[in-house]
């Protein structure tokens, strides 16, 4: 356990910062699985309202530091391989 007053802060912070980024990882988890859903639905109009609705999302989650760049042009190029797919 943290014995000084700045340690004990950075507990702090750290925990509430974890919670926060725990919430925003699943966000962006669950908009990237809603794009794969309607993939395997076979529903391409849907599929393609829900990848535009991700790809900001992808891209706020790497303004907000909870994923790299890299991990998010992977991700975005996979989804959109995955619509190119169904046509």
């Amino acid at each position: 356990m943290a014995n000084s007053p700045q340690a004990r802060k950075r507990a702090r912070q750290a925990e509430k910062s974890r919670i926060r980024n725990a919430g925003q990882r699943s966000n962006l988890r669950t908009f990237i699985k809603k794009v794969i859903a309607a993939v395997r639905a076979g529903d391409k109009e849907q599929a393609q309202a829900a990848f535009k609705v991700a790809v900001p999302v992808i891209d706020s989650a790497v303004n907000k530091g909870l994923i790299h760049k890299n991990k998010a042009a992977r991700s975005k190029s996979r989804l959109n391989s995955r619509l190119r797919a169904m046509a």
